[in-house]
C-alpha cells in the first residue's frame, strides 16, 4: 500500500506537470537557463518568456519537484525572475490586459536585456539564498554584455530578495512550515563549524578535484546522449512527450521505493541530535520498514527533501551514520536519475540533483580515505560538491561563493577554490558546460567570447552571401510587400540613387517590424515625394518600440489592394541612418567581437573601392556560426587539424 501510494501519488503530480507544458507552454519545459542564457546574447527564442511561459513554470516546478524526480528548482527560478523582468520590461502582457503605462521607459532592447539579468540573479538568489553569488552568476554565466551600471543593479535586487528569503525563515522558525519544520524551505547553515586543515590535507583534495572533473564532464556528455534521444521521442507529438514523462515517473517510484530494501537497519545512536527514528517529518533517520530504535541509513537519503538530504550528507560528527554501499547506491541512483529525468516536458534544474550527487560521491570517497584532523565525512560531502559543480557547470567564483553563502564558513574558501579550479580545467580537456551543450542541441546560435583561430584568416567577404535585398529611400509598396513575402530577414539596408542624392550612398538600415507598422498605417503617396508632416500625426513613439514577448506583427494581416500596390512610400524617417558597418576588408574574428561585444543584430558591410552598389551585404548572427563558415570553406576543417597535431607535441612537452 506504501508503495501503491508513493508511485500514484509521483504518477498524478508528474502526469500533471506535462499535461500543462507540452498543451499550454513548451517553451517552460526545462532548466529555462539555456534559453535566458541564449537571449541575453542575443537569440530572442519565441514564448520564453511570455505571461502563460511564467505562469506554467511556476506551477509546473512546484508539481515536478513534488513528484519525486530527480530534478531542482534552481534553474526554473531563474527562469522565473527573467519572465517576471521581461514582462515588467514590456510594461505587462497585452494580450491578459495587464499593462503599465509607467514601465514604457524599458520598451527597448538594452533595458529588456538588463532587466532579464537582474531577474536571473533574482532567481539564483532565491533558490539558495545567496545574494551575492546570484549577481556573480549573472555576471560570470548568463550576461553577454556588462557595464558598470548594471552591477549595482543586480546587487539591489538580490539584496530585496535576501529580505524577503528572511521574513520566510523567520516564519519557518516558528514552526509554520508543516511537515518541513524548520527546514526545507532552503539551505541554510549546513556546515558552520570551525575547521582546521594542514598541508597534507590538500593531496586528498586534488583528488576530489580530478575525479570531480572526470565525472562532470562524462555528466555532461551522457546527458547529451540522452537528450537527443529524447528529443527524437517529443518530435513525435504531445501524446508521446507525456509518456515519455510519466514512464520516467513510474521507474523513478519503483528505483526510490526499491533500493532501501538493499540496505540494513542499524540501531539508533545513543547521542542522536534528533528523533530516532524519523517518523513523519523531514529528518536524519527514516525507519522504512525497520524495527523500533532502528533506521534505514538509504531511505534517510531518499525519503527526504534534496535539500535535507544535503543537509544530511553535508552534516559534520556523522561518520558512523552512513554505510559505505548506502552512499554508493544513492551516488549512482542520483547520477542516473537526474540524467534521465532532466529533458522530459516538465521545468527541471540540474543545480541541486548535481550538488546532491556531488555530495554523495565526495561523502564516499571521504569515507574511504578516511577522516583526518580537518577533513571529515561532511567536508569532503561539500567539496565533492564543489568539484562535480564545476565539472559539470564549469564556473569557478561564482559556484565558490554559492557554496559559502550556502554552508555559512568562510574557512573553506581555500579548498572550494582550489577544487572548482582544478575540476574545471580537467573537464574542459573534455567537453563544453552543460548548458552550452544544451544550447546547441536546442539549435541556439550562441557566440562564444573567443573567436576560432581560423577566422583571423577570413575576411567579413568571405562570408557574405547572397543576394542582398535593398530598399530605396522612397522606394514602391509592390515592392516592399514582395521583399517581405519571400524573405524571412528583419533587416534591409536603404540607399539613395540619383536625384535625392548625387551619388548612390548607403543611407541606413529599416527593421522589418517598421516596415509592416508602415504598410499597416498605409502613408502612401502616389508620386515618389518625401513625407509631408501630416502623415507623422499617425504614429507615436510605441509604434516603433520593443515589441512583447507575445505580440508579433504579421504580413498577411493587411490588406493592400491592387491599386495600393502602385504607391510609394517614404522610408527615410524611418531608418536608422547610423547602423554599424564594416569594410569588406576586415578580419573576420574582429568584425565577430564588434558584433558581440556590441549586442548587434545585423552589421553592414561596405566595398573598399568605390562601385555601383554602396553596400556588399549584410551578416547577422548565423553568419559568424562554425557550422556556416566551415561549410563555406571546408578546407579550414583540415587546416584546424593540423594545427593541433602540431602543437600537440608542444602541449605533452609541457605538461
Amino acid at each position: 500500500m506504501g508503495f501503491l501510494v508513493f508511485s500514484l501519488s509521483n504518477f498524478i503530480l508528474t502526469l500533471f506537470a506535462s499535461i500543462i507544458t507540452a498543451s499550454v507552454a513548451p517553451a517552460a519545459a526545462g532548466s529555462g537557463i539555456p534559453e535566458v542564457k541564449a537571449y541575453l546574447n542575443g537569440v530572442d527564442a519565441p514564448g520564453i518568456f511570455s505571461f502563460r511561459t511564467l505562469v506554467v513554470k511556476i506551477i509546473g516546478s512546484i508539481t515536478a519537484v513534488s513528484s519525486s524526480l530527480h530534478i531542482g528548482k534552481a534553474g526554473p527560478m531563474v527562469h522565473t525572475g527573467s519572465c517576471v523582468a521581461s514582462i515588467l520590461g514590456q510594461g505587462g502582457s497585452k494580450k491578459y490586459n495587464l499593462t503599465w503605462k509607467w514601465l514604457r521607459y524599458f520598451k527597448n532592447d538594452r533595458d529588456r536585456r538588463d532587466l532579464v539579468t537582474c531577474g536571473s540573479a533574482a532567481g539564483m538568489a532565491a533558490a539558495f539564498r545567496s545574494p551575492v553569488g546570484g549577481v556573480l552568476f549573472a555576471l560570470e554565466e548568463m550576461a553577454s554584455w556588462w557595464r558598470s551600471a548594471l552591477l549595482w543593479r543586480a546587487f539591489f535586487t538580490t539584496a530585496v530578495v535576501a529580505l524577503v528569503l528572511r521574513a520566510l525563515i523567520d516564519v519557518c522558525l516558528m514552526g509554520k512550515c508543516g511537515l518541513f519544520g524548520t527546514g526545507g524551505l532552503i539551505m541554510f547553515d549546513v556546515y558552520s563549524a570551525n575547521i582546521t586543515y594542514h598541508l597534507i590535507d590538500v593531496p586528498p583534495v586534488l583528488l576530489l578535484g580530478v575525479i570531480g572533473g572526470i565525472l562532470g564532464s562524462f555528466y555532461n556528455f551522457v546527458l547529451e546522449k540522452v537528450l537527443r534521444v529524447y528529443n527524437l521521442i517529443n518530435e513525435q507529438g504531445i501524446a508521446y512527450k507525456i509518456l515519455l514523462a510519466c514512464s520516467i515517473s513510474i521507474f523513478t517510484s519503483c528505483m526510490l521505493f526499491g533500493l532501501p530494501f538493499l540496505a540494513s537497519c542499524q540501531p539508533c545512536p545513543a547521542d542522536a541530535s534528533e528523533a530516532c527514528p524519523t517518523i513523519g517529518r523531514s529528518g536524519n533517520y527514516k525507519r522504512f520498514q525497520c524495527p523500533p530504535g532502528h533506521y534505514n541509513d538509504l531511505a534517510s537519503l531518499i525519503f527526504n527533501t534534496n535539500d535535507d538530504a544535503i543537509r544530511n550528507l553535508f552534516s559534520r560528527d556523522t561518520d558512523a551514520e552512513f554505510q559505505y554501499s548506502s552512499v554508493f547506491i544513492f551516488f549512482i541512483t542520483c547520477f542516473s536519475l537526474s540524467i534521465l529525468s532532466y529533458g522530459i516536458v516538465a521545468p527541471a534544474g540540474l543545480f541541486v540533483p548535481v550538488i546532491v550527487t556531488g555530495a554523495s560521491f565526495g561523502r564516499f570517497i571521504g569515507m574511504l580515505i578516511g577522516s583526518r584532523d580537518g577533513l571529515n565525512h561532511g567536508l569532503y560531502a561539500v567539496l565533492g560538491a564543489a568539484s562535480l559543480l564545476g565539472g559539470s557547470m564549469r564556473m569557478t567564483v561564482s559556484l565558490c561563493v554559492i557554496i559559502l553563502e550556502l554552508t555559512n564558513n568562510l574557512l573553506l574558501l581555500p579548498l572550494i577554490m582550489l577544487v572548482l579550479l582544478i575540476s574545471k580545467t580537467v573537464a574542459d580537456a573534455f567537453n563544453g558546460n552543460i548548458y552550452d551543450l544544451i544550447m546547441k542541441a536546442k539549435g541556439f546560435p550562441y557566440l562564444e567570447i573567443h573567436a576560432e583561430p581560423y577566422m583571423r584568416q577570413l575576411t567579413v567577404s568571405d562570408v557574405v552571401t547572397g543576394p542582398l535585398q535593398l530598399f530605396h529611400g522612397i522606394e514602391r509598396v509592390g515592392n516592399i510587400v514582395h521583399v517581405l513575402t519571400v524573405t524571412r530577414h528583419h533587416g534591409f539596408p536603404v540607399i539613395d540613387e540619383p536625384p535625392l542624392s548625387e551619388h548612390t550612398i548607403l543611407y541606413g538600415l529599416i527593421l522589418r517590424d517598421h516596415l509592416i507598422e508602415l504598410l499597416k498605417k498605409k502613408v502612401f503617396s502616389s508620386t515618389p515625394v518625401p513625407m509631408s508632416a501630416d502623415a507623422f500625426e499617425q504614429f507615436s513613439p510605441g509604434d516603433f518600440a520593443k515589441r512583447g514577448s507575445g505580440y508579433n506583427h504579421k504580413l498577411e494581416d493587411i490588406e493592400i489592394t491592387e491599386e495600393e500596390m502602385d504607391m510609394f512610400v517614404d522610408l527615410h524617417p524611418f531608418t536608422n541612418a547610423s547602423p554599424y558597418t564594416v569594410v569588406e576588408t576586415m578580419s573576420l574574428a574582429k568584425a565577430r567581437v564588434l558584433f558581440r561585444e556590441v549586442g548587434l543584430r545585423h552589421l553592414l558591410v561596405i566595398p573598399k573601392i568605390s562601385s555601383v552598389s554602396p553596400v556588399v551585404g549584410i551578416l547577422t548572427r548565423h553568419d559568424f556560426m562554425p557550422e556556416h563558415i566551415l561549410g563555406l570553406h571546408p578546407l579550414l576543417v583540415r587546416s584546424k587539424w593540423k594545427r593541433l597535431r602540431l602543437r600537440l607535441p608542444q602541449l605533452l612537452k609541457f605538461f
